[in-house]
């Protein structure tokens, strides 16, 4: 959760234009698991999807700007995106116009922001 804030502003941005959603994933770092130091939350690993939900409240807690909707237990949409534990993703009419790189690493709110004055600029020449 330490990228959020950056997150929000992007979508709090560009909230006139964009949907942002966020799809909880299983947690990369459980309080019962490999740690992380700098974790803002001790949330243990997921035995069930109740357990999911409450930590997908705490994430919208930290950004109530974007819709939160949590993946469900095998992990469908954390395989099927490749997420694995954070990543960024762009689509259009239904379709994937921009995909990050795998998090923490490939995780850039810069690539995301350029992307979207990208796509901005071609609506802009497009009159759309």
């Amino acid at each position: 959760m330490t990228r959020l804030a950056a997150f929000q502003r992007v979508a709090s941005q560009y909230a006139d234009i964009a949907d942002s959603l966020l799809v909880y994933i299983e947690e990369a770092h459980p309080s019962d698991g490999w740690v992380s130091s700098d974790a803002p939350y001790q949330i243990p690993k997921h035995c069930c999807l109740e357990d999911r939900l409450k930590a997908a409240q705490l994430m919208h807690s930290e950004v109530p700007c974007c819709n939160v909707v949590v993946d469900t237990m095998d992990n469908s949409s954390n395989a099927a995106y490749g997420a694995y534990f954070e990543r960024l993703y762009i689509l259009r009419d239904e379709r994937v116009v921009y995909q990050g790189g795998r998090g923490p690493e490939g995780y850039r709110i810069s690539e995301l922001r350029n992307c979207i004055q990208m796509l901005l600029q071609t609506l802009d020449t497009l009159h759309i």
